[in-house]
């Protein structure tokens, strides 16, 4: 369990965190939500204990400020902003593996689930790879070990559409344990969570509980024929790992459920070119057109 309680956070005179409680339970999955300077990575970076602050926070009696090793320990922690590291990237699992009681062949295995091959990569400094290089290494990392919690800020961040898909798996497989998930957009994350709260200057302005969203890690077969070739369509759909061609006009590929409203506003910008759209789920198979008249969608 987490207590936070009156927590005040000042910067410069700022007042990024204003008086604010929240309890934490362990079967608590929490989007944290609240457009950009509301708190949400303030108040993370005092649950981790990295800053002082007023009133007080204990994560299973612990207090993360004065407890930091016995509090880290539980947590796989996702940073909003990769931390400007020039250990090569070899040595950077090696040390996280060894440090957090990780598996470096698990570390490995997520990171090439992702689309990352750490043993081509391996020699080069972690700071000079790209962000989204740098986000798969540190969910890898994250996820690689055995933890009690996990605690992501904006994890999606740099995550191509491929990749979002299998961190949105990874979690799913992981909702028996407490998560709190910092994002700016509900939609992308509302089927990994139970309980919504929501920060605004400082402050909870809403804490609800959300029903449970059925199988978190549903993903969608879809099935797409475009009307004529387009080049730039191509390397869209491309980019979210379908397969096909522009020659034949028929695009195969699957979308992750908590990821199928920013998939189906991709394709709105195609709406005059697809001729239709088949959606199923995965596990049930079928699915029906989407009508000869237009695009739409036949989802279950």
């Amino acid at each position: 369990m987490i207590e936070i309680e009156a927590v005040t956070k000042v910067f410069r005179r700022t007042r990024v965190l204003d008086a604010l409680s929240l309890t934490i339970e362990s079967g608590d999955r929490i989007a944290l939500i609240g457009s950009n300077g509301a708190g949400k990575t303030t108040l993370i970076r005092c649950l981790l204990g990295e800053y002082t602050h007023g009133g007080t926070i204990h994560v299973d009696g612990k207090e993360p400020r004065h407890d930091r090793h016995g509090v880290l320990g539980d947590i796989g922690f996702v940073p909003q902003l990769p931390p400007p590291l020039k250990m090569p990237v070899r040595d950077l699992v090696r040390f996280a593996a060894t440090v957090c009681d990780g598996d470096r062949g698990e570390i490995a295995r997520i990171a090439t689930d992702l689309g990352l091959d750490l043993e081509e990569i391996g020699s080069r400094p972690f700071f000079k790879l790209s962000g989204g290089q740098k986000q798969k290494i540190l969910v890898a990392i994250a996820l690689g070990r055995p933890v009690r919690m996990l605690i992501l800020d904006e994890p999606t961040a740099n995550l191509d559409p491929a990749a979002r898909r299998v961190l949105f798996r990874l979690l799913a497989e992981r909702t028996d344990m407490p998560m709190i998930i910092s994002s700016h957009r509900l939609d992308e994350i509302a089927g990994l969570v139970n309980r919504v709260v929501e920060i605004d200057r400082g402050r909870v302005v809403l804490d609800d509980r959300v029903e449970e969203a059925g199988d978190a890690a549903a993903v969608q077969k879809c099935r797409l024929v475009t009307a004529r070739t387009d080049e730039a369509f191509a390397k869209a759909i491309a980019e979210w790992g379908f397969s096909g061609s522009d020659e034949d006009r028929v695009w195969r590929g699957e979308v992750a459920g908590p990821d199928r409203m920013r998939f189906l506003g991709m394709l709105a910008r195609y709406a005059g070119l697809l001729a239709d759209i088949e959606l199923a789920d995965k596990a049930r198979g079928g699915g029906g057109p989407a009508g000869p008249s237009g695009p739409g969608a036949a989802a279950n």
